[in-house]
């Protein structure tokens, strides 16, 4: 984990202090995904294929199997077995996706939750309240996406 963010804090360094504007929404968010950009091809990937679930969905509760609070664009559920939960995900094809709040997504994803229907190669996106929140990212159900490991954490990421 080290070397990782020994990288994430060169790429950091070499990018120009203009990278984060302050005329955007979200300066930090910007950073974070000009750094991502820079150091996602040096960290290694799996393609999980995703799919979208909401609150409303049949079986979805308001908190995941740790007994933390889902939150929408963050939540993600995996198999628990290649991608275990506590993992800090970087998903690329989420970069720059309208958050709930109005701001643009980062990437990163909190590995909370397991389902009895998530097995190898799937990951499942938590996107909100109802099917409509699904509407933003309905061009990533069904695909293959590129995920990446950046971490782990402690707890619910949300607290």
């Amino acid at each position: 984990m080290k070397p990782l963010l020994a990288c994430l804090v060169a790429a950091a360094l070499a990018l120009p202090l203009s990278g984060a504007r302050a005329d955007t929404p979200d300066p930090i968010g910007d950073l974070i995904g000009q750094v991502a950009a820079k150091v996602g091809p040096l960290l290694e990937t799996m393609g999980l294929k995703a799919t979208l679930y909401h609150l409303g969905s049949r079986g979805t509760h308001d908190r995941d199997s740790l007994g933390c609070k889902v939150v929408p664009m963050r939540t993600a559920a995996v198999d628990g077995i290649d991608v275990k939960r506590h993992s800090l995900l970087f998903i690329k094809e989420t970069v720059g996706l309208p958050m709930p709040d109005g701001r643009v997504h980062d990437g990163y994803w909190f590995a909370t939750d397991v389902g009895g229907g998530i097995h190898k190669g799937r990951i499942d996106l938590f996107t909100g309240k109802g099917s409509s929140s699904m509407l933003p990212m309905m061009h990533l159900n069904l695909v293959t996406l590129t995920v990446a490991k950046v971490g782990e954490f402690v707890g619910c990421p949300n607290d």
